[in-house]
Order: C-alpha cells, then structure tokens, then sequence
C-alpha cells in the first residue's frame, strides 16, 4: 500500500517545487502547480496526522463534525474555537455591504444587538459580533450550500408541474444503509458537487466527493483484531471455518474492511491538505464504527496540486524535517475505535476523540488565502 503517508505528502512538495509551473489563481496570490496526484495510506499503520509540523487536531476534528452535521453556518465553528472559515464568511460580508453601499444603492443595514448599522466592521468585530448575536450570525455566519448541506441534504428540484416529489437526500444516511445492506456495491459515493448550488456558495468544493469500499476479512485478519479472541479458535480445534467465524461473529468481531477514497479538485498542500487526510482519515473511522467494519485504506485523488508563492520557504522548512511514528486514534470513554461507534453521527461530540502518542515537530506559521 506504499510507503509511509508522511513521506509520500513530503514528497509531494518536492515535484511541486521541482516540477510546479506558475499560475494565477482567484485569491491573487500566485502558486506553483502539478495536475494529477495520488497519496495512499495503510490505517493500520497509524492515524494519518502529520507529524513534521504541529497540526490542530480540534479543528479538523470540529470542521468534520460540523460537516456531519449538515450545517452551513460558521456560529459552530467559532464557538468551538475554529476559524478556518472565517475569511469566506467576512470575504461574503465585504462584498455584500459594498453592493449595498455603492453609488445608486440603498445601504446595507446589519442588526447588531436591535441597533442598526451601516459602518463596515473589521474581520475581528465581524467573529465577535458571530459569537454574540444569533440575528447577526443567522444572517451573515452562513455560508451558502457548501458541504454539510450536500452531504445532508441535497436539494430536490421541483419536476415539470413545480412539484416536489421527495424529502432532501440524507447522502451519509444513505452511504451507512447501503453499506448495512449492500457492502459490494459501486454505489457508495456521496458527492458534494451541485452545478445547480455552485453560484450561492461562498466558495466551490474543493475535496468534491468520495467513494467507499469493502472486502471480506479473512480468517486470519478477524482473528488477529484482538488477542483475546485466539483462545475461540485454541479451545475449537474440531470447528471449522465457517463455524469460526460465526463464533466470532457472535462476539461482534467486524467481517470486513472499508476502505475510502476522495477526490479533489483544488489543493492547497501547504495548510489545506494535511487538514484533509487527517479529516478524510477520521470520516472513514467514523463510518467504520458505524457498520461494525474495520479501516483499512485511504486514498487522495488530487487535481490542481499546488503552493501558493508565499508559502514556499514553509514548505523547505518542513521538507528538512524527520517524521515521528503516526499518533493512534481512541475514543475518550475508553473504548478502542475498533469497537462499534454507538448512536448517530449528529451524537458524535469533539471531546469524543483523543490522540495517543502524538508527537510533531512545533508548527509553520502561514497565511492563509481567501
């Protein structure tokens, strides 16, 4: 399955600086590019969080969630201390109210707190303002059909009469049925690409669909997922295989391994893409809790694959630096995330997931274009 992920994300920003050619891009900054790139990893190696600089694990875990949710609005993010999202919602709020307040426009008022006003207030007076006043974040906190509401609940369009013919598509529901159901299928995609939803979002998708896989364990593999499950087969010398597994079955050791695959369409490698392994890694675990399976493979597609011009040293920085082992993963009430993840994910709470043996290099401060 390849080598350490780390090693192949470091080498990942070697080809772009070798081989990156420069190209203009929306945010104005500038970047290096490659098309057209792979990273795999083996989950039984290690949970996929780079270790060669120090990354925030209670923001990838929080954005994720707040995906789960289907949500849309930044109020969730901020109050659980993530900002990633910041600059889209205060970009979309600049560019309304100068819209509002152009020549020939009515201006733009904001209700803060019952007051009206018609100054534009600075990014940090914008999060505040988010944190504090529902009316305010209600308003300006959202930020348009991006993930959460694909993922949840993508829209049905009326048919040729105007009517509506179902409820939203609840894709993550669906994924967790179907796996329930049907394991083998090709079906197992859930997409966050809607042509139709584009132009109200703040931004496109970046990581725009993934797909998921199973196979049957073997033996071997069920019996080697917990020690404690090898006298069964020591005390069952007359059973045979089928009547091994079914005796393991019974003790709820999972019969198969998924394994999942997301493709993306834009890559920030510097800030963006640690994020998304680490991310992409923690949705497999989830859904592998949820349907008794174990995690087995996670693999990046990746299109546009590039630096943006000032991140560039950060990059050298960081490509001069030795990996540490890969951290584990366990749930914060004890249980190993091998064990099946009980309730919905809507209950799944930040506090839920705690990292063993994490050890990283300090962190590369680099700004982040919007």
């Amino acid at each position: 399955m390849g080598k350490n992920i780390e090693k192949q994300y470091l080498k990942l920003l070697k080809d772009i600086l070798k081989n990156g050619v420069e190209k203009q891009d929306r945010t104005g900054t500038g970047t290096i590019s490659v098309f057209g790139r792979q990273i795999r990893h083996d989950m039984s190696k290690g949970f996929p969080l780079l270790t060669t600089k120090k990354m925030y694990w209670k923001g990838i875990v929080t954005e994720l969630l707040w995906f789960l949710r289907g949500d849309t609005n930044i109020k969730y993010l901020v109050d659980n201390d993530c900002h990633i999202w910041d600059g889209d919602a205060y970009k979309n709020y600049c560019k309304e109210f100068e819209k509002g307040n152009a020549p020939g426009k009515t201006a733009l008022v904001q209700r803060v707190d019952g007051k009206s006003m018609t100054k534009k207030l600075s990014k940090e007076e914008f999060i505040a303002i988010i944190k504090t006043d529902d009316e305010f974040a209600e308003r300006w906190g959202d930020l348009g059909p991006v993930y959460g509401k694909q993922w949840r609940r993508w829209p049905v369009y009326p048919n040729e009469y105007g009517e509506y013919e179902s409820n939203p598509i609840d894709q993550i529901q669906n994924l967790i049925d179907e796996l329930k159901t049907n394991p083998d299928s090709r079906r197992l995609m859930v997409s966050a690409w809607n042509p139709s939803d584009l132009h109200d979002m703040v931004l496109p998708p970046c990581h725009y669909g993934f797909q998921v896989y199973t196979r049957e364990l073997t033996l071997k593999e069920r019996l080697n997922l917990f020690d404690e499950f090898f006298d069964v087969t020591n005390d069952s010398e007359n059973m045979n295989e089928s009547e091994i597994h079914e005796s393991l079955s019974e003790s709820n050791i999972p019969t198969r391994a998924i394994s999942l695959m997301w493709n993306q369409r834009s890559v920030d490698t510097f800030l963006g893409l640690p994020f998304n392994i680490a991310s992409y890694g923690l949705l497999l675990e989830i859904i592998a809790k949820e349907v008794n399976m174990v995690p087995d493979e996670l693999i990046g597609n990746l299109g546009d694959v590039h630096l943006y011009s000032n991140h560039i040293e950060q990059a050298k920085e960081q490509i001069r630096r030795e990996p540490y082992q890969l951290p584990i993963l366990k749930m914060s009430s004890g249980h190993n995330l091998r064990a099946a993840l009980k309730g919905s994910t809507d209950e799944i709470d930040i506090n839920d997931f705690i990292l063993l043996w994490y050890e990283s290099h300090p962190a590369i401060k680099a700004p982040l274009s919007n």
